[in-house]
């Protein structure tokens, strides 16, 4: 096979991973916004608002995805992930995914032979994808930067090898029996188009983002008119000595003389301004993002009904969870390819993928039944059963309400 290279992997993950960093930058609230500069005074110039809505699209999600188990686990895969952490190592790389659109799962031996899993985001690694299987055919990973963000330690994946660049050492190799690199995508969403899928933080939610934060500001600026209406004094004398603003707002009673000739200035005050058109506003923005992520206004912040039972909040968030069984389908994939490419480490020898064909991914459901939800299951378990005797047993009853069978 021919190969790309080092060289061309690393201008191809040059030339993406500001996008990642600007993912990383809305989810972690540390994004910049441009000011028009039409209502802000220059004193606020510089001042930021920050709200956590890409957060919470990213979260929302990934704290309903939670993997179980590989079933019919013939190449005992599960104990690989078990020996890795895989409490901390499936949340890590599914976060991961969900933000930048796919991450990466560098597998390795440590000093007895065993495979390791490390999760590396996608601003760190890239690849020469194989559409059809959904591995790489090569793969490009920086696996320590110094403190300015040069890379230290580079990696270079092809079949049977991978290949080691350390900062000022001569570049080493270490063979394997797999016959895929040992770098594998782990992909949010993918399509032909874009096989490294798409990430949650879609560009609609970011610009969203800069007009609701923009709201906020001006909100915040419009408060402080809100709290101290203006007022204005007519008609004082020009040898009358300056009033203090400040003690003149503060102040619950003013004293002002007339003059010489019997005349007093008249005093007003400007109609004070409402917080209802920004409220509305950032209402209004709310209710974009909510559409374009499957959230609803009270994920948001904006408080409304709240539905009473599991049923009613699953049929609020229909649209979270059909995308939530979506993102099952291809992590488990992924997740799958990484215990098949383990399992090749671990065992030193060159399986075939579709050696794996029986395994298959088991994650608990997107939303968890409550009391009402499970009788409702008993009873239709009961109906079914009595007319396709058998249908219904413990596992499949699992795999619906998430509960784990008394042995």
């Amino acid at each position: 096979m021919e190969y790309k290279g080092i060289e061309y992997l690393r201008r191809k993950l040059a030339g993406k991973r500001s996008r990642v960093i600007l993912r990383y930058k809305y989810y972690e609230m540390k994004n910049s916004v441009k000011d028009f500069g039409i209502a802000t005074p220059p004193d606020l110039k510089n001042w930021k608002s920050v709200l956590g809505w890409c957060g919470k699209a990213v979260d929302s999600m990934s704290d309903r995805l939670v993997f179980r188990e590989f079933a019919e686990d013939n190449f005992e895969i599960n104990e690989i992930f078990q020996m890795n952490n895989q409490d901390i190592f499936f949340d890590s790389a599914i976060m991961s995914a969900l933000i930048a659109s796919c991450c990466f799962v560098y597998i390795s031996e440590d000093e007895e032979g065993y495979p390791r899993l490390q999760v590396i985001d996608a601003g760190n690694a890239t690849g020469i994808i194989d559409p059809i299987t959904g591995m790489l055919t090569e793969g490009y990973a920086v696996l320590k930067e110094d403190k300015y963000g040069n890379p230290v330690t580079e990696a270079y994946f092809i079949a049977g090898k991978t290949a080691y660049y350390e900062k000022d050492q001569k570049p080493y190799d270490i063979k394997n029996k797999a016959i895929y690199p040992l770098l594998v995508p782990i992909v949010y969403r993918p399509d032909p188009v874009r096989p490294f899928g798409h990430s949650r933080i879609s560009r609609a939610c970011m610009d969203i983002m800069g007009s609701a934060l923009r709201t906020l500001k001006r909100s915040e600026i419009s408060a402080e008119f809100y709290s101290f209406p203006q007022k204005y004094v007519v008609g004082t004398s020009q040898d009358a000595e300056p009033m203090e603003k400040w003690k003149a707002t503060m102040s619950s009673l003013i004293e002002i003389t007339k003059d010489e000739e019997g005349d007093k200035p008249t005093l007003g005050q400007f109609t004070q301004l409402s917080m209802s058109p920004h409220i509305e506003q950032l209402r209004m923005f709310a209710s974009l993002f909510a559409g374009e992520t499957g959230l609803t206004l009270d994920d948001l912040g904006f408080s409304t009904e709240n539905p009473s039972t599991a049923e009613a909040i699953k049929a609020s968030h229909e649209n979270l969870r059909l995308s939530a069984r979506k993102a099952q389908r291809t992590f488990g994939t992924g997740f799958l390819n990484v215990g098949y490419l383990a399992a090749c480490v671990r065992d030193s020898y060159p399986y075939l993928r579709k050696q794996f064909y029986l395994t298959k991914p088991k994650w608990e459901p997107v939303f968890e039944a409550d009391a009402a939800a499970l009788s409702s299951y008993g009873d239709g378990a009961i109906k079914i059963n009595q007319a396709i005797p058998g249908y219904f047993g413990k596992e499949s009853l699992r795999d619906l309400t998430g509960i784990e069978p008394s042995m």
